[in-house]
């Protein structure tokens, strides 16, 4: 797989930026507490962390590959969802380089090229919804950035089936489940024909079943269409899901690997305030060393465990 993103060395602090809490703005203007999207489709989001002058990253190296889906763990203001503003230009670093596509992101004059590679969605769908009627939202960057009217009836058609929201395309947003609405708010991204979906925390807000909904698409589009996707959660079973999990403590990238080689580090991960997948709790409580990371692979460590038992007690 070739390279689509990389990290060298990132550094960020909000207070050396200019930033705070309460005041950060994207390179499109705005504030972060307005609700809506600029122009190209990204709403002005609040950092995570580095308040204070506390680097938010502090020498990040990172690297990934077309196709890949990572997951991005880590507490509340370990610079998790810097990382992923990062990616489309959002947040530029102070120093070192972030690239997409062997783009700078620090580029200015080809930022909207960058934007148009990543797709960017956030934890609250009520915040990235404009407009009162569905296909309408999905519109909104494309007209924004004056494409052809049938190229936009085209692009937003395949991204509400990529989605499965076509038969709620005149509905009005406000009338749709959570779940509905964050696949709304990714049907927006998708119609900029991204290569990387960018994802913070796109479950947090909602029940299991929207919870659901939304993996399932993402999943979908990665299986499916191939989109590379980087996706910051609290949720240790959908990071499971993924290829790849990066786990972030003070700004640093603390660990780095399959999602079976990072939760058979338990106790690393418990002393940074993280957990594991029930099921990897489940085979630890019982003192094995394995990482099943479904029902299925744990009920068969947990009958082989039990299996082995009796054979041994003769």
């Amino acid at each position: 797989m070739d390279e689509i993103i990389r990290f060298d060395n990132v550094v960020y602090s909000y207070a050396a930026a200019g930033e705070s809490q309460e005041t950060m703005s994207g390179p499109g203007g705005g504030g972060a507490a307005e609700s809506g999207r600029s122009a190209d489709g990204h709403r002005q989001p609040e950092p995570d962390a580095g308040a204070g002058g506390t680097p938010a990253l502090d020498g990040v190296t990172l690297s990934v590959r077309r196709g890949e889906t990572v997951a991005v763990l880590g507490h509340n203001g370990s610079g998790k969802s810097t990382l992923v503003r990062m990616l489309n230009g959002l947040l530029t670093p102070l120093s070192g380089t972030v690239t997409v596509c062997g783009i700078g992101t620090g580029e200015e004059d080809r930022l909207l090229e960058v934007r148009q590679k990543v797709g960017l969605v956030f934890q609250n769908p009520d915040n990235q919804i404009v407009a009162t009627v569905v296909e309408e939202d999905v519109a909104f960057a494309l007209e924004n950035l004056g494409v052809p009217p049938a190229e936009i009836r085209e692009r937003v058609d395949a991204a509400l089936r990529d989605v499965g929201m076509v038969e709620y395309r005149e509905h009005a947003p406000h009338r749709l489940s959570g779940g509905q609405k964050q696949r709304v708010a990714i049907a927006g991204a998708l119609a900029m024909d991204p290569l990387v979906l960018a994802l913070d925390e796109p479950t947090a807000m909602l029940d299991p079943r929207g919870r659901g909904e939304v993996m399932e698409t993402v999943r979908r589009l990665n299986r499916e269409r191939g989109v590379t996707v980087v996706m910051v959660t609290h949720h240790m079973n959908e990071a499971a899901l993924c290829g790849r999990v990066v786990v972030m403590d003070r700004g640093r990238i603390r660990l780095d690997g399959t999602p079976e080689d990072v939760f058979l580090r338990a106790d690393e991960l418990r002393a940074l305030g993280l957990g594991v997948p029930q099921t990897v709790a489940l085979a630890r409580g019982l003192g094995l060393d394995a990482a099943p990371l479904t029902d299925e692979d744990c009920a068969r460590v947990i009958f082989d465990f039990v299996r082995g038992g009796a054979s041994a007690g003769g």
